[in-house]
């Protein structure tokens, strides 16, 4: 059976905050009311213990939040969300397409840095399950990002095929770094769901 887009179905985003941040952190909430203003649904979960995160609770409960996507799913990650986002896609069960991942400041190998989050990096993700099924995909990354390196989200972009958009002095995308709004990503989802 053939997925149609009806005129009340306008996407749907999940975005996957990082370490120590929650559904209010940063540019999730702008996002969720930028994307609002085209009847777009965005869901930000709070991922759990954020502050002391186990990979295993963090994917169990990306794959919930997710859900099964469908062609009108695009799925949004910032920093530890991306690796969590790349773990939990890999592992949805049954035929499934999205149309889009959008990975901000991501990583899939240890952060010399933060040694704490290893866990969630013991394994690389299954790119190819995942690039099979999701058409359009991005990475972005800050050209003086201390915290994820930009070479870490290089290394993404390449290993998932993705469209690599090197951001000019943006820190960690963070609001600590001036992040309270992040034009790039709303455009790219509309994208992904627009192509």
């Amino acid at each position: 059976m053939g997925f149609s887009r009806t005129s009340r179905d306008n996407g749907r985003v999940v975005v996957l905050h990082g370490y120590g941040a929650s559904p209010s952190s940063h540019w999730f909430p702008w996002l969720r009311l930028e994307l609002g203003t085209d009847g777009i649904d965005v869901d930000v979960p709070r991922l759990p213990d954020t502050t002391a995160p186990k990979a295993g609770k963090w994917i169990e409960a990306a794959r919930a939040a997710i859900g099964t996507p469908t062609p009108s799913t695009v799925v949004v990650a910032h920093s530890l969300g991306t690796i969590t986002a790349l773990k939990a896609l890999e592992g949805l069960p049954g035929p499934w397409s999205a149309a889009g991942l959008i990975l901000v400041a991501p990583f899939d190998r240890p952060l010399p840095t933060l040694p704490e989050l290893d866990d969630f990096t013991r394994t690389p993700p299954d790119y190819r399950r995942i690039t099979t099924r999701i058409p359009s995909r991005h990475v972005l990354v800050s050209s003086n990002d201390t915290t994820v390196a930009p070479g870490f989200g290089r290394d993404v972009a390449a290993r998932a095929q993705a469209v690599l958009h090197t951001v000019t002095n943006a820190g960690h995308f963070c609001s600590s770094d001036g992040f309270t709004r992040l034009p790039l990503v709303a455009e790219l989802v509309r994208s992904c769901l627009h192509a």
